[in-house]
């Protein structure tokens, strides 16, 4: 299980050092990523909140940095395009992808998976759910496939370890993000590193009991 971050293609930006990355692809979040991979999850979490700010949110800057971070330094909810995605290493399955609509922000559903309501899904295109059966976790990665999906069925103690695993990513890119911010942006390193956690979902400091 990965926290990703899906990409889109981003031809001439220039505001700082980024990766090539193939357009509507993934990138894995975690604490190992290189400044360019850095600097490319922070763009598209900036261009996923590229909205105009509402008026209580102050004035947008002159800079072009300063604008182009305005939406994610200002609005209180934020989105970043993607989830968790799980996947079988051995084989390579895919057996929860994040479609259309879903968000890094919303990880903490798998809280309503393991302890709460015993299901969730993630977006669209796929239309992947995963769903608490007794002691196990079915995941599906397309409920809606008419030819059939791959599902597995792994027990809750595992996922519960998955999703620990995946967080404890989430706030290790949080810290190399931070650091990044600081040797990239320094004006805006600590406006962009609390921007960071809010759109991670990551103030909260603890998992939810069980």
């Amino acid at each position: 299980m990965q926290p990703v971050l899906e990409i889109v293609a981003a031809d001439g930006f220039a505001l700082w050092p980024i990766g090539e990355h193939e357009s509507h692809g993934y990138l894995a979040l975690h604490g190992q990523l290189t400044p360019e991979q850095v600097g490319t999850a922070i763009m598209r979490i900036a261009e996923c909140n590229d909205f105009e700010p509402e008026e209580e949110h102050g004035p947008c800057p002159s800079d072009p940095i300063g604008v182009f971070l305005h939406g994610m330094l200002t609005m209180p909810d934020l989105f970043a395009a993607g989830g968790f995605r799980v996947t079988d290493d051995a084989t390579g399955t895919v057996y929860i992808d994040p479609g259309c609509c879903n968000g890094l922000e919303t990880w903490r559903e798998w809280a309503e998976v393991l302890d709460g309501t015993g299901c969730a899904s993630f977006g669209h295109d796929p239309s992947s759910m995963a769903e608490r059966v007794g002691d196990t976790v079915r995941l599906t990665l397309d409920v809606y496939a008419v030819d059939g999906s791959p599902v597995i069925e792994l027990p809750v103690d595992e996922v519960r370890a998955l999703v620990t695993g995946a967080q404890q990513d989430l706030r290790d890119f949080h810290d190399l993000a931070g650091s990044w911010a600081e040797d990239h942006l320094p004006p805006y390193a600590k406006a962009v590193t609390a921007a960071l956690a809010r759109a991670l979902d990551l103030e909260l400091t603890q998992w939810p009991a069980s």
